[in-house]
């Protein structure tokens, strides 16, 4: 399997919602995206892994992917899967926060608890679900719509499912699922490296800490993820530097920020990575 993420899917402004039908079985491979993600699963037999952890979803739930998450997807032949798709920009929700709330609390609920998959207990008594059917029923392209401010419509339908989506979050009205199919010690490698990318990550050191030979680490990992262990490192650690420099850090102080140590292997590596150098980028960036 090829260790190299792709980066799928695009977003020209800060927000989009749209609904999709289909029947054909897929399989994505690991990617990511540059923005937030959330899906609303509706109908069909599908599975959906996020950074290592894999959920069989039932209809209804509610799917948090931040953006650089490495996820992927299977769906099961012959069933239609049927999905509300959300992609938000990271600066999109800052744009509505205030010092009492935070839209994006879901998401830092969910890291707390490592689990990308919430499930609402409730259908019927629920006032998320209430909104959830009616932002379906103003995405079906069946259905006549007023056409009179529907952008603004529609971003309006999206902050309120958000408002309750939290309310529900924190009033623990909703269940963060945490029973995905997943292998502990991976999960913890996962979390471990993701809050010391800018450390020394060696394998011999990884695999001293948790208690494993070298080679079984490697080959679980490999086995429960897809990806290599160094690849995986290099690829985070390249997002990371990408959103330094995107936020105004200087190339050299972003690159020791993500925890490259030499700056011609981190330059090399993003070029590979996003198709030009870290200066092409801050000079594309701000024109």
């Amino acid at each position: 399997m090829n260790d190299l993420y792709e980066k799928k899917g695009y977003l020209d402004n800060d927000f989009k919602m749209f609904y999709l039908s289909d029947s054909e079985p897929r399989e994505y491979e690991n990617h990511y995206h540059e923005f937030d993600k959330i899906i609303i699963f509706l109908k069909g037999k599908v599975s959906y892994v996020v950074e290592g952890k894999a959920y069989k979803l039932v209809p209804y739930d509610i799917v948090l992917v931040e953006h650089h998450d490495i996820h992927k997807l299977r769906v099961e032949s012959g069933t239609e899967y049927e999905r509300i798709i959300f992609y938000i920009s990271p600066q999109f929700l800052e744009q509505y926060e205030k010092e009492d709330y935070r839209l994006t609390e879901c998401f830092r609920i969910a890291k707390r608890e490592h689990a990308n998959v919430l499930r609402i207990p409730s259908l019927g008594k629920s006032r998320l679900y209430m909104t959830i059917m009616d932002i379906k029923h103003n995405l079906n392209p069946e259905i006549p719509h007023e056409k009179y401010a529907g952008e603004l419509y529609h971003k309006l339908l999206f902050l309120e499912f958000m408002v309750h989506l939290n309310r529900a979050a924190l009033g623990e009205k909703i269940a963060y699922i945490n029973t995905a199919f997943y292998n502990q010690k991976v999960v913890d490698i996962l979390d471990y490296i993701n809050q010391n990318l800018v450390e020394e990550l060696y394998i011999d050191t990884l695999a001293t800490h948790f208690y494993m030979s070298k080679y079984h680490m490697m080959r679980v990992f490999k086995e429960e993820t897809g990806y290599s262990i160094g690849n995986y490192i290099n690829h985070k650690r390249l997002l990371k530097a990408k959103d330094l420099i995107l936020h105004g850090m200087p190339i050299t102080q972003a690159c020791y920020a993500s925890g490259f140590r030499e700056h011609s292997t981190f330059s090399r590596s993003f070029k590979n990575l996003f198709g030009e150098s870290p200066r092409e980028m801050k000079k594309n960036s701000i024109k």
